[in-house]
């Protein structure tokens, strides 16, 4: 039996991370999953939104990277960074992988020093917990304005080196001492385009009195997970976060919760940790430890002129094959952002990609199956990611490298195996219409259904082991967590699921 989420107190410890959550935080969150509608209904929700979209307009244009005013681009180097010395810049890395499908390459990554904060508020109205959702148009939105976390800024944001106007809310996570903090860990971002980027994850719950601006709303996590089932609506920094809340522990079933075999049921057991699991969690740390020793991952920093295989003119930086990303320039125009005009350097992705998880259950207790996965941004190599993780245009035809040994099991899958399916955004702030289809497909139950197949990056893991993971830096990646968050949001879908 997993015994990976203990019921201590919510008392911080001396690093300023919480203590892990007690089953009165968990049921909290699992009664909030369980509301259908809170102080705006989901109608008056649609209304409100929908003016967001209406007033909320940028005027985004591509132009030449050369072109980009604020911007200089380094002699000798040819990286790419602002004048201030502040915010990012686009370098140049060098990658040595000891096995996988290319265990050579350059490429541009983005570096980016300061950690931002990614933070939302939580507030009980009559009882259930409602969470402060942001309006935000970000340049690289294709659909434009999508619901962000109350606070989504970088230090340079909230300091006001841009000198724009203040961030609202900011206050709350910076004196969050004076609040319930539920959710305090950094976590990683895109590890195959960030080089080491960190963000402080946070939620705080308050009992005072909240001023409500224009560009927010609150809104129960039921309503919250409904909204995941759409596209283009609940935004990266936004599925992070949720990703990180105490969803699992003893207070994962509510009372009056009647378990029974459907996936509802399955998925209240996975986050409950008490019906068992496949691998106890002492041995999936083991795991995740030895494959960060045996993956040798080796990162070097090079010029941006010295990428190999990439090309390089007035527009864009881009591969010679035309796959993977390019580098591009944006021109910005916006009136509600605390800037009012900007150019800045994006990545652009070179096609959709796929996010999946296989899950199944055993005993009941639903299983989703993670890969331990090398990726050259990340500071420990390597961390947990979904069963499937890719751009698949990015391949040529023939064998399928050994990570994406399930890619054509999740994209072949029979739509009544598809639990979960919808197209999201990735961090509008870097990166241009980048665009990911989320999946969740069941298999058949038992242990039989798939197993490693002898390649040790794959194991089976609970709700409850993903969430405990999530308390804890660089364990879990971002693809995963926004799909855990996917995943966790079906515990607050419509009763059809009670059929299955």
């Amino acid at each position: 039996m997993a015994e990976d989420f203990p019921t201590t107190s919510s008392a911080t410890r001396p690093s300023g991370r919480p203590a892990d959550a007690d089953a009165d935080a968990v049921g909290r969150i699992a009664e909030s999953s369980l509301a259908r509608e809170g102080v705006v209904s989901t109608a008056e929700f649609r209304e409100w939104y929908a003016e967001r979209q209406r007033v909320d307009v940028a005027d985004v244009r591509k132009v030449p990277l050369e072109a980009l005013a604020g911007w200089k681009v380094e002699s000798g180097t040819g990286n790419i960074a602002h004048e201030s010395g502040r915010f990012f810049s686009v370098e140049g890395v060098d990658v040595r992988l000891s096995d996988g499908p290319w265990q050579s390459w350059s490429q541009p990554m983005i570096f980016q020093q300061e950690i931002g904060t990614l933070g939302l508020i939580m507030k009980r109205f009559g009882g259930t917990p409602h969470f402060l959702m942001q309006a935000k148009n970000e340049p690289g939105n294709h659909n434009g304005v999508q619901l962000s976390p109350t606070v989504q800024a970088t230090r340079s944001n909230y300091t006001r080196v841009h000198r724009g106007s203040a961030v609202p809310y900011v206050e709350y996570f910076q004196e969050a001492h004076r609040h319930r903090l539920l959710t305090d860990v950094l976590q990683s971002e895109q590890g195959s385009w960030f080089y080491r980027k960190r963000n402080r994850n946070m939620v705080v719950e308050v009992e005072e009195d909240v001023e409500q601006l224009e560009n927010f709303c609150w809104l129960t996590l039921g309503q919250i997970s409904r909204l995941l089932a759409e596209d283009d609506v609940i935004n990266m920094d936004s599925r992070t976060v949720l990703g990180c809340l105490p969803f699992a522990g003893e207070g994962a079933v509510p009372p009056g919760f009647e378990l029974g075999d459907d996936l509802r049921s399955a998925l209240a057991r996975s986050c409950h940790g008490g019906f068992g699991a496949l691998h106890p969690m002492a041995a999936i740390r083991r795991w995740l430890n030895d494959q960060r020793v045996v993956t040798e991952l080796r990162t070097r920093q090079v010029p941006l002129n010295e990428v190999v295989g990439w090309e390089r003119s007035e527009e864009v930086v881009e591969h010679e094959d035309r796959r993977f990303f390019r580098v591009v320039g944006v021109d910005v125009r916006s009136g509600s952002r605390e800037v009012k005009q900007w150019t800045q350097p994006m990545i652009q992705p070179c096609g959709q990609g796929v996010i999946a998880f296989l899950v199944a259950r055993f005993d009941g207790v639903l299983h989703a199956l993670v890969n331990a996965r090398p990726q050259p941004g990340f500071l420990d190599g390597v961390e947990l990611a979904p069963t499937v993780q890719c751009t698949p245009s990015n391949y040529l035809p023939g064998p399928r490298p050994p990570h994406l040994r399930y890619l054509d099991q999740v994209l072949e899958a029979p739509a009544d195996r598809i639990v979960f399916d919808s197209v999201h955004s990735e961090e509008g702030g870097r990166f241009y219409h980048a665009r990911n289809r989320y999946l969740v497909v069941e298999l058949d139950d038992g242990a039989g259904v798939v197993d490693s197949g002898g390649d040790d990056a794959f194991r089976w893991m609970t709700l409850n082991q993903l969430s405990a993971l999530t308390r804890h830096s660089y364990y879990v990646n971002i693809e995963a967590r926004s799909l855990t968050a996917c995943l966790y949001s079906l515990f607050g879908a419509t009763e059809e699921l009670s059929t299955r």
